[in-house]
């Protein structure tokens, strides 16, 4: 085989890998690294040649997630009144967390502290930028650093999915009670919190 073929092969497998993995992850957070060979195909030694570890794979499934979602993300008008435009993003960027749910509560378990906040960093920037905006104009709080704010959606976000894996909201209702939990930490104190 010629050193050519070996590396389209290799390519090949690693897709391969990256697909089975983000399947499996999605069904069970806890699929084991033989689980995920053996829908893609290849033996674990392939697997290991690839991705040395479990938290390495999850960790390169988990990082096209957030390209996935950069693009998705990158589609959104943020244009107009700020509140509207955090609204429409909230909604977007909660489709794409209950979507990779599943893959979200599988990089929590299996990467080291910060990493998956790390890997948020381009969405996280998207919300400080329309925060900014949103306090020159008044309709959002600035008496907390943006950079707080940021973080209170991320772990809103976070927080909705693990209650919906653990059956006390649905989906359908965690992106109206996002929505409202935001708008409501988001808005200046003393002023009336838009419906």
């Amino acid at each position: 085989m010629t050193e050519g073929a070996r590396r389209a092969d290799a390519q090949r497998n690693i897709a391969a890998i990256l697909a089975a993995a983000a399947e499996c992850l999605a069904r069970d957070p806890g699929a084991s690294t033989s689980e995920i060979a053996k829908a893609a195909g290849v033996g674990r030694v392939t697997l290991y040649g690839h991705f040395p570890s479990r938290a390495e794979l999850v960790d390169a499934v988990f990082v096209q997630a957030i390209a996935t979602g950069e693009e998705a993300l990158g589609q959104v008008d943020l244009t107009g009144d700020p509140r509207a435009a955090l609204s429409r993003l909230i909604e977007s960027s909660w489709q794409l967390v209950d979507h990779f749910r599943a893959l979200l509560l599988a990089a929590h378990e299996s990467l080291p502290p910060g990493r998956v906040r790390e890997l948020h960093a381009d969405p996280m920037t998207r919300v400080e930028r329309l925060l900014e905006r949103g306090r020159t104009q008044g309709v959002f709080r600035s008496d907390l650093p943006s950079s707080w704010l940021v973080s209170v959606m991320h772990n809103v976000m976070h927080g909705a999915a693990a209650e919906i894996q653990a059956g006390r909201i649905t989906s359908e209702q965690a992106g109206p009670y996002i929505n409202a939990t935001l708008l409501a930490a988001f808005t200046p104190p003393g002023t009336e919190v838009p419906q």
